[in-house]
């Protein structure tokens, strides 16, 4: 990984943000705000702005995480949550014609699990689930030193998956908050802060949800590390105890004894996760 360097561009949902990576060493990270409501070709302009800043000869390739499903192989994004006119775009191809050097595009949940496997938690761990935890519930899943995608990129999507009378995503993410009670999510972080009780109570009671969803990781994968990422994780100590709770539930007790459940620690992950997508496929 040394001594190659790899533009990482992370398409979020309102900004675009990019850097070159060097091993960890990130270059200053170039930003700019999404035209959401543009058309096809004003988005990709904009992430050309960003692109057009970082590229020169020493860049070996680019990686992109976008939130949307992501036809891998050919670098097709499909239906990008936020931007309604990014449909189906040929975002590999049209990068490589412009750069003139290899372009990687995946989901921004697996380039999460990507950037702990490579830099941050995951690093020396053969298999484990990355949870972004933030306005919604994303995953990445990282098999035998490998990302796993499924063959539509759509692996993971544990978020998506039914529960009560929703799906874990209504009830395990930061929408919790606004879903359920009405409340703005950051509001009830502060006065959680702030010891105010119910806040407090709201907390535990999105980690029992929380837990049960890890329990279906469990069930399903079985890894032997669940990484927690997005802007929720900063209120672990709110919910780590009721989602514990929940936890131990599961059928198999020797498996939770030998479960390690870690923050990410790791800055800008979203940027040397797409990094990461080139040493991924190597």
């Amino acid at each position: 990984m040394k001594d190659i360097k790899i533009i990482g561009i992370d398409l979020g949902a309102t900004n675009i943000r990019g850097a070159v990576v060097d091993d960890q060493v990130i270059s200053e990270i170039k930003s700019k705000r999404i035209n959401t409501k543009g058309t096809e070709q004003q988005v990709l302009d904009d992430v050309f702005a960003i692109a057009d800043k970082l590229v020169d000869n020493s860049v070996k390739a680019i990686g992109i995480g976008v939130p949307s499903v992501v036809d891998v192989k050919e670098g097709i994004v499909y239906d990008v949550q936020h931007i309604p006119s990014w449909k189906e775009v040929h975002l590999k191809q049209l990068m490589e014609a412009r750069y003139h050097i290899p372009v990687f595009v995946n989901n921004d949940a697996n380039c999460f699990a990507l950037g702990e496997y490579y830099f941050g938690q995951g690093k020396g761990v053969d298999s484990f689930v990355g949870l972004t935890i933030g306005t919604g519930l994303g995953s990445g899943i990282i098999i035998n030193k490998q990302l796993y995608a499924g063959t539509n990129c759509g692996a993971g999507e544990f978020g998506m998956v039914d529960y009560l009378d929703h799906n874990y995503e209504f009830y395990c993410s930061g929408s919790f908050f606004q879903n359920v009670y009405g409340l703005n999510g950051e509001e009830v972080f502060k006065n959680a802060k702030n010891s105010d009780p119910q806040a407090l109570k709201l907390y535990k009671e999105m980690g029992v949800h929380l837990g049960n969803a890890i329990k279906l990781v469990m069930y399903t994968y079985d890894p032997e590390l669940i990484i927690l990422g997005g802007s929720v994780q900063l209120a672990y100590e709110y919910f780590e105890q009721t989602m514990w709770e929940r936890i131990k539930t599961f059928g198999y007790t020797k498996s939770i004894g030998r479960l390690q459940i870690k923050r990410s620690a790791l800055e800008n992950s979203g940027i040397l996760g797409a990094a990461a997508l080139y040493y991924d496929a190597k």
